[in-house]
């Protein structure tokens, strides 16, 4: 009882942070939902146009996230340490690397049908998917420099108004959405075009309700004073960690990606199913995920104040909570897959009952792969408290594109098993990422322990802070 009550501060800190992102999380997904079910309310191409747009801008957009997922274990430790001017430097530089890199990707973008149309688009969506990226690329900066602030806030521990910033952000989608997409209320109709403009002004809106709030309860960090100016350690120190994230990150989005190609080989009713199945097993990812975020915050924070003790129970708890969580979410997919698979099927469509088989059955291989989705999530997160990067990035390229992908298509397509066979594939690949990451972390544990290891100095100042 003593051993187990060593564990609850962690769990309850654990949860004080990780609920308000898991609810953040899930507004995000929100606002996808809703993008999705107005414009399939307006017009059928204009569906298939933006979800085809909006992945591809997604793609760009989780690559330069990276940047912004390095700052959080960064300012972590810095708080952790006392230390506000390497606070203020870590965050600013990875607004600068944002702002560059958002800058950077607006090309492509601006001129994707090209791209679309290379990979065997239908021309008529890939037109419309450009028209859509032309809008929705001014979005990305502010959408970066977004995820920036929300890191900055979160490893402060901040994280209520990051929740409820979101939620406002969600209505605001779906405000705007309703009146631009179909020109209620006086507006005129823009259909695709609305539904970018709409998604633009949430981007923006949200920044600057990020950045009043930064700069209102944190003005020690001074933290748009003279943004303008570069600090090259900090830009360089976010550089080196941020982008093994972001290609970290594209390595695992990418093996759902493959996942989806690879079902719509199998036909239009798999791929329904498959996009069903994998709404819902991303809904129960957020879990994991917003526990992750706050396990990088909370393990930053133990390592900078050499915490070892605090380092393995607070990664023991974390792993634990993502084990409770996926035995929940196991029970649910195994015990009424027809009522969750069901609800987002159109009862009255033909083809209901096949897609409705087919997703039960993608639903009963997603409860397989619950605990170790959420175990290499939280590894992941804990690794990045540790500033641990580049190892994390080859075993996600190695276990999603040397055995996941690999595995699903054998599975699925060259012995014939079909949709269940390229989803073990990604239970394959999650398998092998889960342990090969927990490991990584113990390994650290085994060496700070044994004093072999130190945690890392802060980058010297450049300027006068």
């Amino acid at each position: 009882m003593v051993t187990a009550a060593r564990y609850i501060p962690h769990a309850r800190g654990l949860l004080v942070l990780g609920l308000p992102l898991i609810g953040s999380h899930i507004a995000q997904i929100v606002i996808g939902i809703t993008d999705a079910m107005m414009l399939g309310w307006y017009d059928a191409d204009a569906l298939a146009a933006v979800t085809l747009g909006h992945s591809t801008w997604f793609i760009f957009f989780i690559v330069g996230s990276g940047f912004a997922m390095a700052v959080m274990p960064m300012v972590a430790s810095a708080a952790a340490a006392g230390e506000p001017t390497q606070v203020r430097r870590v965050t600013r530089m990875g607004m600068w690397l944002s702002v560059l890199y958002g800058a950077a990707v607006m090309v492509p973008l601006f001129w994707s049908e090209a791209l679309l149309l290379a990979i065997d688009q239908p021309p008529k969506i890939a037109a419309l998917a450009q028209t859509y990226l032309r809008f929705a690329a001014l979005g990305m900066v502010p959408a970066l420099l977004v995820m920036v602030l929300k890191s900055y806030l979160s490893a402060l521990e901040r994280t209520q108004p990051v929740l409820w910033i979101t939620v406002s952000t969600a209505v605001l989608n779906a405000a705007l959405n309703y009146v631009l997409i179909f020109g209620n209320f006086g507006a005129p109709e823009l259909g695709l075009e609305g539904a970018a403009i709409a998604s633009v002004a949430v981007h923006v809106g949200g920044l600057i309700a990020f950045c009043l709030y930064a700069a209102r309860v944190t003005p020690e960090h001074r933290l748009f004073s003279r943004i303008w100016r570069i600090d090259t350690g900090a830009f360089a120190q976010v550089f080196r960690l941020g982008w093994p994230i972001g290609l970290t990150v594209l390595c695992e989005a990418g093996l759902f990606s493959a996942s989806a190609i690879m079902m719509g080989w199998l036909g239009a009713l798999p791929l329904a199913a498959h996009g069903v199945a994998l709404q819902l097993a991303s809904l129960s990812f957020v879990l994991h995920l917003g526990l992750s975020q706050a396990a990088t915050v909370r393990a930053g924070t133990a390592y900078a104040r050499r915490d070892f003790v605090s380092l393995r129970e607070g990664g023991q708890t974390a792993m634990l909570l993502s084990l409770g969580f996926a035995l929940v979410t196991m029970f649910l997919f195994l015990a009424i897959p027809q009522v969750l698979v069901g609800a987002f099927i159109d009862p009255t469509d033909p083809a209901q009952p096949e897609i409705l088989a087919i997703g039960v059955g993608l639903l009963a291989v997603a409860a397989a792969f619950q605990v170790v989705d959420g175990l290499q999530v939280v590894a992941l997160g804990l690794l990045r408290g540790l500033q641990d990067m580049r190892a994390p990035m080859w075993v996600a390229a190695f276990s999603y594109w040397a055995i996941g992908a690999p595995v699903g298509y054998y599975l699925g397509i060259a012995l014939g098993f079909g949709g269940k066979g390229v989803w073990f594939g990604m239970v394959a690949g999650l398998l092998v990422a889960a342990v090969a990451l927990s490991a990584r972390f113990m390994w650290h544990l085994r060496r700070l322990e044994a004093g072999q290891q130190e945690p890392p100095a802060s980058a010297s100042t450049d300027f006068p802070a």
